[in-house]
């Protein structure tokens, strides 16, 4: 387990982000355009690193904003990147982009989450993925992924849940790689263990609109029957502050005429 405590000796926490990203100190120190025995000396602590330094090192290995700031905190700098609640008035213009993502997505589902997979917003169209799922799981805060494939979550009507829940899984793990976060390690055992719908009987789970291996798509069971979903992932690239550089907006698009034909109506009735 990563330890990213800012209370860490920085010289650890430095040798812990290199050992994940399984660099030896020599092929970091070159790309760092350092010497080996200083890197060395850095992370046991017999050199205490500048700030330009712990920005350059943090830079080459791809460590998160929030733990930059962590690092910068372990060596006694102040952290490099602010964080803006989203009811802070202050970030009414970020909250406002936001909100404008989202309601220009409709009539198609979109919601925003944070690093934890916490639900932030959503527009209107998510209500759609909400019905029959039990009222203790839409209490705040609500965690996105323990709604899609919790058996009294929207599990029950996803027709591809296995397909869907490798994937999920998958890129929960991505993250977990990147980050090494412990509450994310948390919510990928909790996610395991549910329950993953029976076998296909003999036939794939594979799409029919012909996406192949190409594209995972998310086919929910509603009244009108089975909505074929793609989605894709917003981030703002430009963020300095960190509730917005860990901020992502899932977006889901129909897969096919039947679907597009079906939220165009649900629009119209609502």
């Amino acid at each position: 387990m990563l330890n990213t405590n800012q209370t860490a000796p920085v010289g650890e926490m430095l040798r812990t982000w290199r050992q994940r990203r399984r660099l030896s100190q020599l092929a970091l120190a070159c790309d760092a355009e350092v010497s080996a025995r200083h890197l060395s000396f850095l992370e046991t602590g017999r050199s205490r690193p500048s700030r330009q330094m712990l920005t350059h090192l943090a830079e080459l290995l791809d460590i998160p904003p929030r733990d930059r700031n962590s690092l910068l905190l372990a060596a006694g700098f102040a952290p490099l990147h602010s964080e803006t609640p989203l009811d802070n008035p202050k970030a009414a213009d970020g909250r406002r982009a936001v909100d404008f993502l989202l309601v220009g997505h409709e009539p198609s589902p979109a919601l925003a989450v944070d690093r934890h997979w916490t639900l932030v917003a959503s527009n209107r169209a998510i209500g759609l993925f909400l019905e029959g799922v039990a009222p203790e799981l839409l209490e705040p805060p609500v965690n996105v992924l323990r709604l899609s494939l919790h058996p009294k979550g929207l599990a029950p009507r996803i027709v591809n849940l296995r397909q869907w829940r490798t994937h999920a899984l998958e890129r929960l793990q991505k993250q977990i790689d990147a980050s090494g976060n412990a509450a994310l390690m948390a919510l990928y055992t909790e996610l395991e263990g549910y329950p993953c719908g029976p076998a296909s009987n003999g036939r794939t789970e594979k799409n029919e609109h012909g996406y192949g291996e190409i594209i995972v798509p998310l086919r929910i069971r509603t009244d009108d029957g089975v909505l074929s979903f793609l989605t894709t992932t917003t981030v703002f690239g430009t963020a300095v502050d960190l509730t917005f550089s860990e901020l992502a907006i899932e977006t889901f698009f129909p897969a096919d005429e039947f679907t597009a034909a079906a939220l165009r109506k649900k629009a119209v009735e609502s």
